[in-house]
């Protein structure tokens, strides 16, 4: 579904990114680990063309996207839940998701609005709240369902459990897993907790210094002694 062929990425004379490569098949939940630095949110910002590569491709359902515009990759199927959330705090929970729905086909606007409001029941509760007065847990789960209600066929998360309460990250992982596994969305994930990212993740990247040193599936780079020592162990965090 979609691969990366060599692709670097500078800011001005700095490469943030430097010939990477990976595949992220149909189906599959993939996840990017790393240390702080190491390229991962460049890399996801390169796949929705901001900034675009300096060199390689970007190439999604058979199309190279690499210089195409933000929006037009979006409208291609391919939604970004950032880090941080980035929710609009002075709107509505019901204006944010509607806000997700503006590239969809407005003819499944209520069948998705039911859907994402049945995977985060808290949202439902809230509908009228502004953004802003949510907790981190249910702004994380708003900017989901935001990116949900623009029907992606590949979901990309940054940072997904950033600041949560182990609970709350517990139940943000198992939707992910659901929404995968009945909506057959394929989902790519950066994850600073590198444990619940490798034991959720079919197959695994670790990047440094803004290349590729590794990969794998979940469980062998969880058992990968590495990979351990570095991110599982008390070492640099992912």
């Amino acid at each position: 579904m979609l691969n990366l062929e060599s692709v670097s990425t500078h800011y001005g004379a700095v490469q943030a990114l430097n010939g990477v490569s990976m595949e992220v098949k149909q189906g599959e939940i993939v996840t990017l680990i790393g240390a702080n630095g190491a390229g991962k949110t460049t890399l996801m910002m390169t796949i929705c063309g901001t900034p675009q590569a300096s060199a390689g491709k970007v190439i999604f359902q058979g199309e190279d996207i690499t210089r195409l515009p933000t929006d037009e990759i979006v409208k291609r199927g391919i939604a970004l839940v950032p880090e941080g959330r980035r929710i609009f705090g002075r709107m509505s929970v019901q204006e944010n998701l509607q806000l997700g729905a503006l590239v969809a086909d407005p003819k499944y606007y209520k069948e998705d609005m039911e859907r994402v409001l049945t995977l985060f029941p808290r949202l439902k509760e809230r509908l009228q709240q502004r953004g802003g007065t949510l907790s981190g847990g249910e702004q994380q789960m708003l900017a989901i369902g935001r990116a949900l209600m623009s029907r992606p066929k590949l979901l990309l998360l940054d940072e997904p459990s950033l600041g949560l309460a182990p609970l709350v990250v517990k139940h943000i992982f198992a939707t992910l897993a659901a929404i995968s596994a009945s909506d057959g969305i394929t989902i790519f994930l950066v994850e600073q907790n590198a444990h619940i990212a490798l034991r959720f993740a079919h197959r695994g990247y670790v990047l440094l210094n803004g290349q590729v040193i590794l990969s794998g599936t979940g469980s062998e780079l969880l058992a990968n002694p590495e990979i351990r020592a570095a991110y599982l162990e008390g070492g640099v965090a992912a």
